[in-house]
C-alpha cells in the first residue's frame, strides 16, 4: 500500500513534469523506465546484486502490468548490451516474426478487396509470433546473475495485489474508449464507458498466473503448452483470423546482429540494425544535422529547427525506401551510412528554405530506391535504460506495436499487431517493396535503442524511446542536446520536440516550439502542431557519476543509488 500511495501522490502533484530541476544522480547503479513501479522493480533487482539485464527483465515484467498498452510478453524487443568486463557491444533482435504461413497481400481479402485498416489492425490476422520472452531468456542465460524466478516477483505482486491506474495509461484509454465494449478490457472503464480515474486500483489475476507459470517453467511455458495453444486459438478467431500456430511459437528464436554505428559530434553512436529501420535512420539524421551545422545554432532557434527537420525528412525518405529484413532482402546499410553519401545528402539541405520534395537517395551504385513502405508508425512502445554496479549497460526498447496491440487479451497478455508494420501494398509499379510481408520475415520498426561512446571508447549515454516514428526524432534531438548543445540529460529530454519522420513536419503542442511555426512555414515547411509524446528514457555516464531521467511526457522516472 505504501508504494501505491507514493505512486499516486506523485502523479496527482506532478502530472506534467518532475519537481526536480536536475537529473537524478547515482554512483553505483541506475534505471530509467516509463513508469515508477517498473523503475522500482529494476532498482530492486540492482540492489539485490542483479545485472543490468536482470533489472531490464524485472522492469519489463512490471511494465507489462502497469503499461499494458505499450509492451509485454505478447510483443517484440530490441536490446543493445554493453559488457563492461569484455568491452563488447552486442545487439539482440527479438522482433515479433511473421508466421510460417504469411500471405504477402495480408491487407486484402478475397478478390483483392482492401480490408478496412481500422478493422485489420485489431485482428488476429496481424498478430506476429511474439519474441520478447525468448529474447530476454537468452540474454539472462549469458548476462543474468539473479535467479529467473526472482525477476517476476514485483510484476506478480503488482498484478495480483493491484496497482494505481497511471496517468499515461488513462490518457491512452481516453483515446481508445471503444475498448469499453470489449469484455477483456472493460475493467479499465466505469459502467458508463469512461476510463477509471488516475489512481483507481487495478488488478490482472490472469497475468499473475501466467507470470507464475513462466517464472517456474521458463520461457517454454509461453512458446509451448497450454498458453501457446490459447494464443493460437485466439488468433484464429474473428472475421479476419490469423495464421499463427503453436509450431510458430515453438520455433521462434531471437537473432544476434551487428549494431550499426556512426561517428557524429566526435562520439561513436551505435544503434539497432535492420530489420529495425530506426537505428539507421537515427544515425543518418544525426550525421546530416551535424554536416548541416546544427551545433552552431542554439536549441530552440529557427535555424536549428529548420536543419533538424530537413535532416529528418531526408532520413525518412531513405528509411521508407530501403529498409527491410536483411535475412530476406538486400538492405544497403553500409551505403546509407557511408560518409560520402551523407556528405552528398547534406548538400541537399538549404540553410534558408525547405525542400519542396524529398526523395530517397542512391546509396550504392545500381541500387535505386524501391517503392516506399507505407505503414504509418503510431505512438506506442516503451524504453528502459539501465546501468549496473559493474558498468554494464542496457538500452532496451520493447513493443506490442499499436497501443493495446491487436486488442486481444490471452491469459492476461496483450497480443501484438506487429504484422501491420509490413507494407499493405506489397508490389508497386511491378516492383516488390523491401518491406513486403513474407513467411518468417520480420517487419521494419522505428525502434532505436542506442548507446553513445566517448573518445575513450566507453559508454557515455544510454538512450531510447517509445513513440512510433517519433522515436527517431526524439532520440536524435536528445543526443544532439547532449553532444552538440552540451545539455544535461534532463534538459535534453525536455527540449520542445520537433520532427520530420512521421510523414509531416511537426512541432510539439503547448511548448515554445509552437512560436517557430510561422517562420518555418515561410521557409516552405508544411508545419503541424501536434502532441509529441514519445517517451525518452536515458542515462548519462559522467565524471560526476550517473545521471538519469525519465520523460515526463509519459510516466517516466529514473532512480538509482
Amino acid at each position: 500500500m505504501a508504494v501505491r500511495a507514493i505512486f499516486l501522490t506523485f502523479f496527482l502533484l506532478a502530472p506534467l513534469a518532475h519537481a526536480a530541476e536536475t537529473p537524478v544522480m547515482a554512483h553505483r547503479h541506475i534505471a530509467a523506465t516509463a513508469n515508477p513501479l517498473a523503475t522500482q522493480a529494476a532498482l530492486a533487482a540492482l540492489r539485490d546484486g542483479g545485472s543490468a539485464i536482470d533489472a531490464a527483465i524485472a522492469g519489463q515484467m512490471v511494465l507489462a502490468v502497469v503499461e499494458p498498452q505499450s509492451s509485454g510478453l505478447g510483443g517484440g524487443s530490441l536490446l543493445m548490451v554493453w559488457d563492461a568486463k569484455t568491452h563488447a557491444l552486442s545487439f539482440t533482435e527479438g522482433l515479433a516474426s511473421a508466421p510460417a504461413i504469411m500471405p504477402e497481400d495480408y491487407a486484402h481479402g478475397p478478390g483483392g478487396t482492401p480490408i478496412d485498416p481500422k478493422a485489420l489492425e485489431r485482428a488476429g490476422r496481424v498478430v506476429a509470433v511474439p519474441g520478447t520472452l525468448r529474447t530476454l531468456a537468452a540474454l539472462h542465460a549469458t548476462h543474468g546473475r539473479l535467479p529467473w524466478e526472482r525477476l517476476f516477483r514485483d510484476a506478480i505482486a503488482a498484478a495480483e495485489n493491484g496497482f494505481a491506474l497511471p496517468r499515461y495509461l488513462r490518457a491512452t484509454l481516453m483515446e481508445r474508449r471503444e475498448l469499453a465494449a470489449k469484455p477483456d478490457f472493460a475493467g479499465y472503464f466505469t459502467p458508463d464507458g469512461v476510463p477509471l480515474p488516475v489512481g483507481a486500483p487495478l488488478r490482472n489475476a490472469a497475468l499473475a498466473a501466467t507470470f507464475r507459470r513462466i517464472a517456474h517453467e521458463g520461457p517454454d511455458a509461453l512458446h509451448t503448452g497450454p498458453i501457446a495453444a490459447d494464443i493460437a486459438a485466439a488468433v484464429a478467431q474473428g472475421p479476419y483470423p490469423g495464421t499463427l500456430t503453436v509450431a510458430d511459437l515453438a520455433a521462434y528464436r531471437p537473432r544476434q546482429r551487428e549494431p550499426v554505428c556512426l561517428v557524429v559530434f566526435d562520439h561513436r553512436v551505435c544503434s539497432a540494425a535492420p530489420p529495425a529501420s530506426g537505428g539507421v535512420a537515427l544515425l543518418q539524421q544525426l550525421g546530416l544535422a551535424e554536416r548541416a551545422g546544427i551545433a552552431a545554432h542554439p536549441p530552440g532557434s529557427l535555424e536549428a529547427a529548420h536543419l533538424f527537420i530537413e535532416a529528418a525528412r531526408l532520413s525518412e525518405a531513405d528509411r521508407r525506401a530501403f529498409m527491410g529484413d536483411p535475412d530476406q532482402v538486400l538492405v544497403p546499410t553500409d551505403g546509407l551510412l557511408n560518409a560520402a553519401y551523407l556528405d552528398a545528402r547534406a548538400r541537399e539541405i538549404s540553410p534558408d528554405a525547405a525542400q519542396a520534395v524529398v526523395r530517397a537517395g542512391r546509396p550504392m551504385p545500381r541500387h535505386a530506391a524501391l517503392p516506399e513502405s507505407d505503414p504509418l508508425a503510431m505512438p506506442a512502445t516503451t524504453h528502459l535504460s539501465i546501468v549496473d554496479d559493474d558498468g554494464n549497460a542496457v538500452s532496451f526498447t520493447t513493443t506490442i506495436n499499436l497501443n493495446f496491440g491487436a486488442d486481444l487479451l490471452v491469459d492476461g497478455l496483450v497480443l501484438n499487431d506487429a504484422l501491420t508494420n509490413f507494407a499493405t501494398t506489397p508490389v508497386v509499379g511491378g516492383i516488390r517493396v523491401a518491406n513486403a510481408a513474407a513467411p518468417n520475415k520480420r517487419a521494419i520498426t522505428t525502434m532505436a535503442p542506442t548507446i553513445v561512446f566517448g573518445r575513450d571508447g566507453m559508454p557515455e549515454l544510454i538512450v531510447g524511446a517509445g513513440g512510433g516514428a517519433r522515436i527517431i526524432d526524439s532520440v536524435a534531438e536528445t543526443i544532439i542536446g547532449v553532444l552538440a548543445w552540451h545539455l544535461n540529460v534532463r534538459d535534453a529530454i525536455q527540449l520542445p520536440r520537433m520532427g520530420g519522420q512521421n510523414r509531416a513536419q511537426e512541432l510539439e503542442r503547448n511548448t515554445p516550439a509552437e512560436a517557430l511555426a510561422e517562420k518555418l512555414t515561410a521557409m516552405g515547411h508544411a508545419i503541424r502542431i501536434v502532441a509529441m509524446n514519445a517517451g525518452v528514457q536515458a542515462v548519462a555516464i559522467t565524471p560526476e557519476g550517473l545521471q538519469g531521467w525519465g520523460d515526463p511526457r509519459r510516466d517516466g522516472v529514473a532512480m538509482g543509488d
